[in-house]
């Protein structure tokens, strides 16, 4: 599981032009199975997205596809980690890892 933190390197105006492209990035994800939250820090310097991929390579991959990323709106931060202790509520997810033969697109 990784957490990618996400910091705006741009103003927030900059932000807004892209943030129904962003979101559109978001959906597609979680489509795909990889995200599982995401959402604005508070205060509004960023965000966070965690979600799961097969190593982090393949992160980095899918970080490029972001318009934040391909539009220089924000630094990524990405922190793997393993989940040793989860609410029940999680543990399909957790416990289903993604098909190591996935493409990422």
């Amino acid at each position: 599981m990784f957490i990618v933190n996400l910091t705006y390197i741009k103003p927030l105006d900059e932000v807004e032009k892209f943030l129904e492209k962003h979101i559109e990035f978001l959906n597609q994800y979680y489509t795909k199975g990889h995200f599982i939250a995401s959402g604005r820090k508070n205060p509004r310097t960023g965000g966070i997205i965690l979600m799961r991929a097969k190593n982090k390579e393949a992160v980095q991959e899918i970080i490029t596809h972001d318009p934040f990323y391909q539009n220089e709106i924000a630094q990524y931060e990405i922190i793997e980690f393993e989940a040793s202790k989860y609410c029940p509520e999680l543990k399909n997810v957790l416990n289903n890892p993604l098909d190591e033969n996935e493409e990422i697109k």
